[in-house]
């Protein structure tokens, strides 16, 4: 009994105003913060390797199967955070025997295994299929056996079945394009959707959560691409690096135009929950959503691309300029989806009072455990990057 007041005593200290019973304790915690990340990671990378497949951008190909591998990587962990946030984690299935036409976290289930199945792996697989016959005959041990695996019994490598690998490997990369939109738009639509809440009810929701993903994952290769090449002790190709910052900048650009016409037209509307959302963007949200989110992680990497646009200082200032910016970045995109995530079940629907979220360290949706899902697919890319190296396909020759 008394641990019980203890606990009821800590959740009123949280409570500023007004709230409702049911507000004290928010449902939605850092794993939700999480899940809309990552997959905008996802989307991001493939979007950025489809400009140099489907766009033609040949000065991006040195980073073409590094931002493939990328999206594989963080797409096999995107769902995890949902499930480890579910009270039984082990009936995640069920989403994909149970279909629902009008439940957009449903479709999702069915998006993703499309966006999986369909597009990544296949693209991949394709690309790669060349050299994994190859590796197949030249390698020992247990990389052998896994690339026999990998060839799916497929050994072909005459020149017509080679093009006919491009031709469906570039069909399958345009079909990915929209996919990639769904996959991460999708997203935006659930919070948008949300009428009873006016700090996610937006048409641009959908939009904004798509471009600021761009953002990410753009940044995200950039940084990767810096990694691997410092523990390759391998020159950096500045072209394509050039290249990648400049779509980094005008991209970015969407993203907070859009961002600053939502807080705009908010403003301009100035409905009945104006005051509370200006309390909350003033108050609990001022430190993630102005410092953060806006000044650190959008206006000085804008204005770090905007003057490297304009003025070209040598390739180490332009290195670490590049680096800084996009690890600026990826910290305001998760505290954009923080302040979205969160910030959206601080206030009261009473508008009268504000709730608080504090992290813990342990617990199934604590600190630790949030920590193990973005480790992961760094671990996942480092396997990936062993089994399929990119540096390596221009060295693979046929027998």
């Amino acid at each position: 009994m008394q641990e019980h007041f203890q606990y009821l005593y800590e959740m009123l200290t949280q409570v500023q105003g007004y709230i409702y019973p049911n507000e004290i304790d928010l449902q939605w915690g850092l794993l939700i913060v999480l899940y809309p990340y990552i997959t905008g990671l996802v989307a991001g990378a493939f979007i950025l390797a489809s400009l140099e497949r489907v766009f033609n951008v040949k000065v991006l190909k040195p980073t073409y199967e590094l931002a493939l591998l990328t999206a594989l990587a963080f797409l096999l962990v995107a769902t995890m955070p949902l499930i480890s946030h579910l009270g039984h984690p082990e009936r995640f299935y069920e989403i994909m025997i149970t279909p629902h036409a009008d439940s957009a976290m449903a479709i999702f289930g069915f998006v993703y295994l499309w966006y999986l199945m369909v597009v990544l792996l296949l693209e991949i697989w394709f690309d790669y299929r060349r050299e994994i016959v190859i590796w197949s005959r030249q390698e020992k041990g247990l990389k052998k056996w896994l690339y026999k695996i990998l060839t799916l019994g497929v050994t072909d490598l005459s020149p017509r079945t080679l093009r006919w690998d491009e031709k469906i490997g570039y069909f399958v990369t345009v079909v990915g394009i929209p996919s990639a939109f769904l996959l991460h738009g999708y997203v935006g639509f659930i919070f948008g959707s949300v009428k009873a809440n006016p700090w996610w009810s937006t048409v641009l929701m959908p939009v904004i959560f798509l471009f600021s993903a761009m953002v990410s994952g753009i940044a995200l290769v950039l940084v990767i691409y810096m990694g691997v090449s410092y523990l390759r002790r391998k020159k950096i190709d500045m072209k394509a690096l050039d290249t990648i910052a400049k779509y980094l900048f005008y991209i970015l650009i969407l993203d907070f135009t859009l961002e600053g016409l939502d807080q705009v037209h908010r403003i301009y509307e100035a409905e009945e929950s104006f005051e509370i959302l200006s309390l909350l963007v003033h108050g609990p949200l001022f430190l993630t959503f102005f410092i953060f989110q806006i000044f650190l992680g959008t206006i000085i990497p804008l204005v770090s691309l905007g003057i490297l646009q304009l003025y070209k200082p040598g390739e180490m200032a332009r290195r670490t300029i590049y680096f800084i910016s996009s690890i600026l970045v990826l910290f305001g995109i998760f505290f954009m989806r923080w302040n979205v995530v969160i910030g959206g079940q601080l206030f009261s629907k009473s508008f009268y009072g504000f709730t608080d979220y504090k992290i813990r360290l342990a617990g199934s949706e604590g600190l630790l455990w949030s920590m193990v899902w973005i480790i992961l697919p760094f671990l996942i890319l480092a396997f990936l990057l062993w089994l399929l190296p990119p540096w390596k396909k221009a060295e693979a020759k046929s027998i």
